[in-house]
């Protein structure tokens, strides 16, 4: 129905239409705006160009949805009648040339809303969010495969409320009755009637309702309209919007119109019963479009009651444990604009949904959420593509469990006015999972701290190999990026991006290695190894960068409270022997005091000595000629374990058989193949060979054979 959701769309006048002709602006004024449109036309071809013409073609079309023609005649009222247009002819020219396609101009005739209304609510909102428009159509991916039910006709179809797997909605679908066959003003079309469909969830992904389960709700539906029906939790009772009608006769106002309330009825032996109209209607104004909080104390209602913010207003109502209501309360100008709220639905978190054409949007009407605060609601977000669009969007309810939901559109390619869509939330999830592994031996480390951190640096997740070295982190949110990092005393730190696709279930393969601080030497002289220490030109003083390899040797000292070491530093060929060997000197003595100046006492350093050029590492001397890159090998530090810890943390793979007889020893936390090598009476070099050990490197629970 083209522009249903105009507030007054369920106004109806008493006047037989079909049986005089009146003039324009009486249908315009009984909102019979198809006709009303072809009248002013006619006006218009007669001469009549004056502001109330123009203005009034502008808007017949414009609540009929035909916004290109609309469009025409807003931008002829403007052009002619600028300084003394009202704001909301201003405000709805901006909506028809945003749903054209016409954005930035659209914010230009939004923002000239403050020249005749300063203070309005929606040309202040563009200031504080310019690029809404891109931020809105490039939404994170939460609906998907959005349908176009079965359910739907070439006439006017919309959702409303979820009730198990029933929907419960509104359509205009003519069905054999002298009512059904009368036509509704405002767009030549049957008058709404609720109705009630069961859904099938086939998979995943697809929400099925047929045309042919669609049923009437005879018990609540007469001559007029009836839309928006909600039950409570325990089926027991039902709210719905119908025009002032109590069965008898069609009340109206000092204008003869009439307008909506909200009704009440409870299910007696399988039947809608005892139907009473809520007692804070009015029969001068509008309410409807009933909502309830999960507690089911709270009614929310749309009205275009006097004193509000905009157009219409979204209201709530305290329901009382005696069934009485409390005092009708405005949602304020959090929620409600200056244009128009309305289909308000609330899920089971609280989280309100409402339509508006007064907040920021992408067109006409559009969807957004408002989340409860501390009794009140947050500032509302749009929900974005692919809900939201250059049409009307409304009528947004959402599953108790979150997994699929229904909205209502007039969007194009669609079978009827208004159509029904489903949704699917996305659940997209994946693994991130690796093994963490010596960068030398390519053996798995056990006892790695792994964490998984997000793009705000922010740790989401952490694990702790096992023997194996294997991490895995589950059911991880897709397209997003996160980094691995994992830690292991005396090993490099070492991290990884890894970004989730779009593939449900996907596992994505984040492996690391670290590298061992502690190496064996082709001598077997165990090292701290960490990258070259670099000082500035002629200087020893430790530079920032310097300190941050430093910290490497701190935390391995640390580690391992027995160790002891020496210091060894070494320079190029160029320049002086006696000067590179007094430099290095100086720079290994100013190693040693940031060592011991991060806790490390000194006397477990027991040198620290610069050899200058003596100890070259190739033929780089003074009278060969070498690259950059072959001086930089000889310009080095050493740091020599020369007692170790008993508590440094090896891994390797023991081979070799477990035949019984032969004795085992199982290596503690404490354990190194040189202490056990003396608790056995015997050599690192028999263990090695009795266990088909390549290296040093031994795991903590590994079985040892320690004497033939």
């Amino acid at each position: 129905m083209k522009k249903i959701l105009c507030f007054y769309l369920m106004f109806f006048s008493v006047f037989s239409y079909t049986q005089r002709k009146y003039a324009a602006d009486r249908y315009f004024k009984e909102y019979a705006y198809k006709k009303s449109a072809e009248l002013y036309k006619t006006l218009y071809d007669k001469g009549d160009d004056s502001q109330l013409v123009i203005g009034r073609l502008g808007d017949s079309y414009y609540y009929n949805m035909n916004l290109t023609t609309a469009e025409k005649w807003y931008k002829l009222l403007l052009d002619k009648y600028e300084k003394t247009a009202s704001p909301e002819h201003i405000f709805r020219y901006a909506q028809v040339l945003k749903s054209n396609g016409k954005v930035k101009e659209s914010d230009s005739w939004l923002r000239k809303l403050k020249q005749v209304r300063g203070k309005d609510s929606r040309a202040l909102a563009l200031d504080n969010n310019e690029d809404y428009f891109v931020e809105y159509s490039n939404k994170k991916k939460t609906f998907v495969n959005l349908k176009n039910l079965d359910i739907n006709t070439k006439y006017s179809d919309f959702s409303g409320f979820i009730f198990g797997n029933k929907l419960y909605f509104a359509s205009t679908r003519p069905e054999g009755s002298k009512f059904d066959r009368k036509l509704y003003k405002w767009n030549n079309q049957p008058f709404l009637n609720a109705y009630v469909a069961e859904a099938n969830l086939t998979d995943d992904t697809t929400l099925s309702l047929s045309v042919n389960n669609a049923k009437k709700m005879p018990s609540i539906n007469t001559r007029y309209h009836e839309s928006n029906v909600i039950l409570t939790m325990d089926g027991e009772t039902m709210y719905f919007t119908r025009d002032n009608y109590n069965g008898d006769e069609l009340k109206v106002d000092k204008d003869r119109v009439t307008h909506l309330k909200i009704y009440k009825a409870s299910l007696k032996n399988g039947n809608w019963d005892e139907v009473e109209e809520l007692p804070f209607n009015n029969d001068n104004y509008s309410i409807g479009h009933p909502a309830l909080s999960p507690d089911e104390k709270t009614l929310y209602f749309v009205s275009d009651k006097p004193g509000g913010i905009g157009a219409t207003d979204i209201y709530k109502v305290a329901i009382n444990s005696d069934g009485s209501y409390g005092e009708v309360k405005n949602l304020g100008p959090t929620i409600n604009t200056e244009g128009r709220e309305m289909f308000p639905s609330v899920d089971r978190d609280g989280t309100l949904y409402f339509a508006s054409d007064g907040h920021l949007g992408l067109g006409a009407l559009d969807i957004f959420e408002s989340k409860t605060s501390e009794n009140s609601f947050t500032t509302p977000v749009n929900l974005g593509t692919p809900i939201n669009g250059a049409l009307d969007d409304f009528g947004f309810v959402i599953s108790d469990d979150k997994s699929y939901g229904y909205f209502s559109s007039n969007r194009k390619g669609g079978k009827g006015d208004d159509d029904i869509y489903s949704f699917v939330i996305y659940r997209c999830k994946e693994d991130i999972a690796g093994i963490i592994t010596d960068s030398k031996t390519g053996e798995p480390i056990s006892g790695a701290v792994v964490r998984l951190i997000d793009e705000k640096g922010e740790p989401v997740s952490k694990q702790i190999t096992g023997i194996d070295g294997k991490y895995a982190f589950k059911e991880i949110a897709c397209e997003n990026s996160f980094t691995v990092s994992a830690v292991k005393d005396d090993y490099r730190n070492n991290q990884k991006i890894a970004a989730t696709e779009d593939i449900n279930k996907k596992v994505i393969n984040t492996d690391l290695t670290l590298e061992s601080l502690i190496v064996e030497t082709p001598e077997t002289v165990a090292q701290i190894i960490i990258k070259p220490i670099y000082f500035d030109f002629d200087l020893y003083t430790i530079r920032e960068d310097a300190e941050y390899e430093l910290e490497h040797i701190v935390s391995v000292m640390k580690n391992n409270p027995d160790m002891k070491i020496r210091i060894e530093s070494h320079t190029d060929s160029r320049g002086p022997s006696a000067y590179n060997r007094f430099l290095s000197d100086k720079r290994a003595k100013a190693t040693r005091d940031y060592i011991v100046s991060r806790g490390i006492v000194p006397e477990r350093i027991e040198s620290a000595i610069g050899y200058g050029e003596d100890q070259l590492l190739n033929n780089c001397n003074n009278t060969n000629k070498c690259t950059e890159a072959e001086h930089q090998q000889n310009r080095r530090s050493y740091f020599y374990i020369i007692k170790e810890g008993d508590n440094i943390s090896i891994t390797s793979t023991i081979k070799g058989g477990d035949n019984e007889g032969e004795k085992y020893y199982v290596v503690s936390s404490k354990d190194t193949l040189y202490s056990i090598s003396k608790k056995f009476e015997t050599t690192v070099a028999n263990i090695k060979k009795m266990n088909g050990l390549t290296t040093n490197n031994i795991q903590l629970g590994q079985k040892l054979k320690v004497k033939e």
